[in-house]
């Protein structure tokens, strides 16, 4: 960024980028001639027309080296702009680029810089808006839940009484609908500022503490879980406790939609060029048709367990956002109702 700031205080070269480049390639192009010059004209002795060659030649090269090297650095500022964007895609860290700058570049640079200040500023107005408005909403239907409680106390007709059940159940309800919007609000905002780093992760100690949280529940319903490990390391760019939110969620989609006393299976083995991760299971599947919907936001496809489970319907949309962010697959499969389910994982290695 040094010689991009130096030659910005020229004021010829000031407002525009291209010219920087055309003042820097054009001295380029004149240091063999300078340098030729200076050489026949203050040589001691006759210059040979050998030497004139190998002289030419060889400050072409160092001027063309030479040339190379500052354009290089001339181009600071697009690499910079470019870290800054991906820095903050990955890991929503608000960049500091310089704004000073009155050429292209420059006016790239404090362009990029406050649209990103604005987005942020956007996405923390809206989860604050958001959090405001359900925190509003929880406390009315608390209100309204309360009420239709003390109508019951009064010991009413039957019909009030089944009137102010309804209401009660419908206020439940609109609760459970408020978390879950809470929550996905949440769990995005710390999907989106979770760092990317390859590093080599252990697939046995991973999948130990998957079985740990998913424990209560295999035993509730009688279920068995059966892992195959193919693969006890790899290197992957996903974190670890990310990776381990997926394996519970997608088992806990499987333990929900299985029948008791069954089994659910978890692979991992390499595909060709790919980590597979697989959970399978026997239980009620849906419908070939609607493999995709299944990864919707408040997709209108979930449906209660075998068990009367509840579903919020972001679970696997929150799988997939996850697993995609570090540049994997998830994917679902069925052969159809009550023939089981399978969703596969793919990362590349």
């Amino acid at each position: 960024m040094e010689l991009y700031r130096i030659l910005s205080k020229v004021g010829f070269l000031k407002n525009s980028y291209a010219y920087k480049f055309l003042f820097v390639t054009f001295i380029g192009i004149h240091i063999p001639l300078i340098g030729l010059l200076f050489f026949i004209l203050y040589a001691k002795h006759s210059v040979s027309p050998l030497s004139i060659v190998v002289f030419t030649l060889i400050m072409t090269l160092l001027a063309t080296g030479i040339t190379l090297w500052v354009l290089k650095k001339l181009i600071k500022p697009i690499e910079l702009t470019s870290k800054a964007l991906d820095a903050y895609r990955n890991t929503r860290v608000i960049p500091q680029l310089p704004t000073e700058f009155k050429d292209e570049a420059g006016l790239l640079m404090a362009n990029i810089q406050e649209s990103i200040r604005g987005n942020e500023k956007y996405i923390n107005d809206k989860q604050d808006l958001v959090y405001l408005l359900s925190h509003d909403l929880r406390n009315f239907a608390g209100n309204s839940k309360t009420l239709a409680k003390f109508i019951v106390e009064e010991n009413p007709t039957n019909t009030i009484n089944e009137y102010a059940d309804l209401i009660a159940q419908s206020m439940d309800q609109q609760l459970v609908f408020i978390e879950t919007v809470i929550k996905l609000i949440k769990e995005e905002d710390e999907i989106s500022k979770k760092v990317m780093n390859t590093k080599i992760v252990q697939i046995e100690p991973i999948l130990g503490r998957v079985k740990e949280q998913v424990k209560q529940k295999l035993i509730n319903k009688k279920i068995e879980l059966i892992t195959t490990i193919e693969v006890e390391q790899v290197l992957l760019r996903i974190d670890e406790d990310l990776l381990i939110r997926v394996l519970v969620n997608l088992i806990d989609n499987s333990i929900k939609f299985s029948f008791p006393e069954s089994e659910i299976k978890v692979g991992v083995h390499f595909s060709e060029d790919q980590l597979a991760i697989v959970v399978s299971d026997s239980g009620i599947g849906f419908n070939p048709n609607y493999n995709e919907e299944l990864f919707k936001k408040f997709t209108s496809r979930s449906r209660l367990g075998t068990a009367n489970e509840p579903s919020t319907g972001i679970g696997l949309y929150l799988c997939r956002k996850i697993v995609e962010k570090y540049d994997g697959t998830l994917s679902a499969k069925s052969e159809g109702l009550n023939k089981g389910a399978v969703f596969s994982i793919f990362f590349d290695k």
